[in-house]
């Protein structure tokens, strides 16, 4: 669906949606909190947070955006039912997709091939498998964990994604480094062995240890400037580790290096952007505006973040693979002396993907 942020914006590949809230037709959102990528089937999951319900689109043909599933969509607590789902994560592992189901203090499992109902776990509570108003989930890979932003008690939770059992949990309400207030996204970052938070309240990020949760930095304070924040929501890993925050009330994305040192801004006028993902197979960044959802090539504003291999092509949408065709084609006609060859393969990626 065509809309004015990505027809005043050309780096704007995708916008699902509409600027105002159309009710709940297919293909509409209320709200939009959550988002994930489903990188082997080439799906955009996205929580449908005030519908309540999960919409799952194709994004890999030319032009996108089409809807492929959804489930969920009756406000309530049985199985099966959401009230106000929020973080999305794809367990390819065990070919479910979780969702930290916000309003039923519950993490539910659905499963991956065929959306289907699978369980849910916890209840409303500040205990060990409880949860007030969970909103960001992640999968830490390496120790087999499920990690929960648990937003109203302040603090992350650690469960086994083998059975989903509790774990331990860190933090505890304040403004101390290792303490939260209401965070609300977390994002693996698996190469250096980080977890990064947006602490939405305090307006800043923190970042802690995979291994055991132990602070490890934060970045940020309250205000307006580069590096600053105003009550920061989603937050995903780029494919260099570089951060990338959705800066919600100063309406756009803001990007970091993995020291936590600002790189850029991207601009999204007044439309306070809300969940942010990341497409490592295919170079995308998703994220959240009011009641739509825009898909951006990170190259087009973060230099560097995604160069082709040949093992990723059958993950790429059409109009990158065209692009391969056609820069390969150039390099086989021109002559080695010439200025063409000379060219690197990422600058002519770029000027042909815009072709």
């Amino acid at each position: 669906m065509s809309d004015y942020l990505q027809d005043v914006d050309t780096r704007i590949k995708l916008s699902i949606g509409a600027k105002q809230w159309g009710g709940d037709d297919d293909g509409l959102f209320a709200l939009p909190y959550g988002l994930a990528f489903d990188i082997h089937r080439g799906l955009l999951f996205v929580a449908d947070t005030n519908n309540h319900r999960v919409q799952v689109f194709s994004y890999i043909d030319d032009g996108g955006g089409s809807l492929v599933s959804k489930f969920g969509g009756e406000r309530g607590d049985q199985p099966g039912q959401f009230k106000n789902p929020w973080g999305i994560a794809i367990d390819h592992d065990h070919d479910r997709i979780l969702v930290a189901d916000s309003g039923n203090g519950r993490v539910d499992s659905w499963s991956l091939s065929d959306h289907k109902f699978l369980s849910c776990i916890g209840q409303q509570g500040s205990g060990d498998l409880e949860f007030y108003y969970p909103q960001g989930i992640a999968i830490d890979k390496h120790h087999h964990r499920i990690i929960i932003t648990d937003s109203c008690n302040n603090r992350l939770v650690f469960l086994s994604s083998i059975d989903l059992s509790f774990l331990f949990s860190v933090g505890k309400h304040g403004s101390q480094p290792g303490e939260f207030n209401r965070p609300s996204s977390v994002a693996i970052d698996h190469d250096r062995h980080r977890i990064i938070v947006s602490d939405c309240s305090n307006h800043r990020v923190q970042v802690l240890s995979l291994i055991d949760g132990s602070f490890l930095s934060l970045f940020g304070s309250n205000g307006g400037q580069p590096g600053q924040f105003s009550n920061p929501g989603g937050v995903c890993i780029d494919n260099q580790g570089r951060i990338i925050v959705a800066d919600t009330f100063n309406n756009r994305l803001q990007s970091f290096t993995h020291e936590g040192h600002h790189i850029s801004s991207f601009e999204c006028r007044r439309d306070f952007p809300g969940a942010a993902a990341f497409d490592e197979h295919r170079g995308l960044i998703a994220f959240s505006t009011g009641h739509q959802v825009h898909v951006i090539g990170a190259n087009q504003w973060l230099a560097d973040t995604f160069s082709w291999r040949v093992d990723r092509h059958r993950h790429a949408p059409s109009w990158m693979k065209q692009t391969v065709l056609t820069m390969t084609m150039i390099r086989s006609m021109v002559d080695e002396s010439s200025a063409m060859s000379m060219i690197p393969n990422e600058l002519l990626f770029e000027i042909f993907s815009f072709l």
